[in-house]
């Protein structure tokens, strides 16, 4: 084995997450790693409408300003697909009538365990009981964009969470788009 754990404490948590401080032995000798671990895995929304075209929320984030990205959240323990419905309807307002799970992922992996859900959405309308915006998380806009623009904001910058872009990459591959 090429990494050993030689001591390990966690050194903050909240209902989000836990981070801990290990004493590791690695390929480059003795050291101190910091690991970030999601208290409940998060999940990634592509959903597209009946013209092909993407729903993107663009938001403020705390940790770097504004943020244009799919629908996402975590899923408060609750199954991954549950939690995709959930955080779809309260992100937009909108609901899904077919659901599709496109793979797991994992965020940061050079410092976090964070497991990650990535659906496609679609048969889109609106849901009964909820407009969308979720105050707590700085949601401004949710937009419909066509897939090769949502392209063209990855490449030209405008989509920088990387989350987002593999989620997108996913669903990229799923409908054929990057053969």
């Amino acid at each position: 084995m090429i990494w050993q754990t030689r001591d390990s404490k966690i050194v903050y948590e909240n209902r989000w997450i836990s981070v801990r401080e290990d004493q590791v032995t690695g390929p480059g000798g003795d050291g101190i790693y910091g690991v970030v671990t999601l208290r409940h895995p998060a999940v990634f929304v592509v959903a597209l409408d009946a013209s092909d075209r993407v729903c993107l929320v663009t938001l403020d984030r705390y940790t770097t300003g504004r943020s244009i990205e799919v629908p996402a959240g975590g899923t408060d323990g609750e199954d991954p697909i549950i939690a995709a419905q959930r955080e779809f309807v309260e992100e937009t307002g909108l609901h899904a009538d077919e659901w599709t799970l496109l793979g797991e992922m994992t965020a940061l992996n050079g410092v976090t365990v964070a497991p990650e859900f990535v659906f496609l959405a679609r048969g889109i309308r609106a849901h009964a009981s909820r407009t969308h915006g979720q105050t707590e998380e700085g949601i401004q806009d949710v937009s419909w964009v066509p897939f090769p623009e949502v392209v063209e904001m990855i490449a030209d910058g405008r989509i920088r969470d990387g989350e987002t872009i593999a989620a997108l990459t996913y669903a990229a591959i799923h409908l054929g788009r990057l053969r």
